[in-house]
């Protein structure tokens, strides 16, 4: 295991003084709206990280190691284990209307990762699962996005789908027998089913060193998660308002 570990160590090292490697490191404002009866938006302080040295990643809030890739001039590819959280659930004592449910908790998923980048153009497939065993299950994400620039601006468009299992809808969504008996609610076991989502991220350099990042980001939750009675909203809206710094090491 001593030798694994300072073989592992060691690559690490060797990789990193290759070049030098680009670090972004940022904090500000994370906004998410909640698709549930009278709870209020979440607003949290996130800390906002940007790194990949073709061995390593941090991508705002998930992490990441590749184990097979390639990097080239125009395009890179590579397959990684990472993890990221889910910011999702809610407290009974969050609204009225959530009175006698249980509550449903936030996580952490991990999973295997393949992104590609040609250009400008990028693709990433996950299939991430829940390792808290809050929902117990997996989900499906893919995203495509691209680069524009607008004058001093950079555009950051992407396209996600994500698939949510049947016990991933059930857990936020659903209602189960026992708070069917104690809430003005039915029983009811969603299926699974697909979200939608759009963003963008916005980059506006200040110095050469410090720049303004915002995001934002809109998702139509599942038909199936629509239709819940805990729910009064078809979208999650979130962003984030970041100063940025970047240097190289």
């Amino acid at each position: 295991m001593r030798v694994l570990l300072a073989l592992f160590f060691l690559f690490f090292q060797l990789s990193a003084q290759e070049a030098k490697q680009k670090v972004t490191i940022g904090l500000g404002p994370y906004f998410q709206t909640q698709p549930y009866k009278d709870v209020s938006t979440i607003l949290v302080p996130s800390p906002v990280i940007f790194f990949d040295n073709g061995l390593f990643y941090v991508r705002w809030s998930r992490a990441g190691m590749y184990f097979l890739g390639d990097k080239q001039e125009d395009y890179m590819w590579g397959f990684s284990i990472t993890a990221q959280p889910r910011p999702n659930g809610y407290n009974s004592s969050d609204s009225s209307y959530l009175k006698g449910m249980d509550d449903r908790y936030n996580t952490i998923e991990g999973g295997l990762a393949f992104s590609a980048t040609y250009k400008d153009t990028y693709i990433e497939i996950m299939a991430l699962t829940d390792l808290l065993d809050r929902y117990d299950s997996w989900i499906v994400r893919t995203e495509i996005g691209d680069k524009y620039t607008l004058g001093k601006f950079s555009f950051y468009p992407s396209i996600i789908l994500m698939y949510e299992s049947d016990k991933f809808v059930d857990y936020y969504y659903g209602v189960t027998q026992e708070e069917a008996s104690r809430t003005p609610y039915n029983y009811y076991k969603p299926s699974g089913g697909f979200d939608i989502g759009i963003q963008t991220y916005i980059r506006y350099p200040i110095t050469d060193n410090f720049a303004a990042l915002v995001n934002i980001r809109a998702d139509r939750i599942p038909e199936t998660a629509i239709d819940s009675p805990l729910t009064n909203d078809s979208y999650i809206y979130s962003g984030l308002l970041s100063l940025i710094y970047t240097f190289e090491y």
